[in-house]
């Protein structure tokens, strides 16, 4: 199985037992090794007391990225270390998306960087993540 095929495999594992990821209603763009790009709509019940997107809400889109981006080179990868920087307000019904990228790839530690936008393309979030790659395989052979 190549690479691409392995990573999409992974994710679509993933999503399918992440019922966090489906509530929020995630859209899986693209999956690649190493990088994800997923997209959701921001409903009515995400909002907080300011009538914006609560801050968890741009945080669980960036997990849910940096999660499937760290697992899908084929070994189990768990976050050890996430911050986000909200640099704009989001309302009802703005389209969001999250693009995962890494930044580096060890054997045993990866860094990713992950940015929130609208369909507009204004920047909304910056999140960073760092995880640990476990020696356990996605798909044992």
């Amino acid at each position: 199985m190549n690479k691409k095929t392995l990573a999409e495999k992974i994710v679509k594992t993933m999503y399918s037992h992440d019922g966090f990821s489906a509530w929020l209603g995630v859209e899986i763009v693209k999956a690649e090794p190493g990088n994800c790009v997923l997209r959701m709509i921001v409903r009515h019940e995400m909002l907080n007391g300011f009538g914006i997107a609560h801050g968890g809400i741009t945080y669980s889109l960036a997990d849910s990225a940096l999660a499937f981006a760290s697992n899908s080179h084929g070994r189990k990868a768990v976050s050890v270390e996430t911050s986000i920087s909200h640099t704009e307000p989001l309302r009802e019904n703005d389209v969001i998306t999250a693009t995962a990228e890494e930044i580096n790839l060890t054997n045993k530690i990866a860094l990713y960087h992950i940015t929130i936008s609208t369909e507009d393309g204004r920047k909304v979030a910056f999140f960073k993540g760092t995880v640990y790659i476990t020696s356990q395989n996605w798909f044992p052979e």
